[in-house]
């Protein structure tokens, strides 16, 4: 096989997610509502999808953790 084609049989076999997400879109949308001044919010609630995303991720690893802790015992 030449190296073009593993090139191509390699990049369909792999799959990757990346891009902004739920939250990331949210706050840009409520960033650009906040500048062209549609909403009045205070600055932490325009930014509150990516606090309550993070929030959010440490709760549950926090959960993951305890149940971890309390099923080697």
């Amino acid at each position: 096989m030449s190296l073009r084609i593993r090139r191509r049989m390699s990049n369909k076999n792999s799959s990757s997610s990346s891009g902004i997400g739920f939250p990331g879109l949210l706050t840009v949308l409520f960033i650009g509502l906040k500048l062209t001044g549609n909403i009045t919010w205070s600055w932490v609630w325009v930014l509150s999808p990516l606090w309550i995303s993070f929030v959010l991720s440490l709760v549950i690893a926090a959960i993951v953790v305890i149940a971890a802790v309390i099923s080697d015992k």
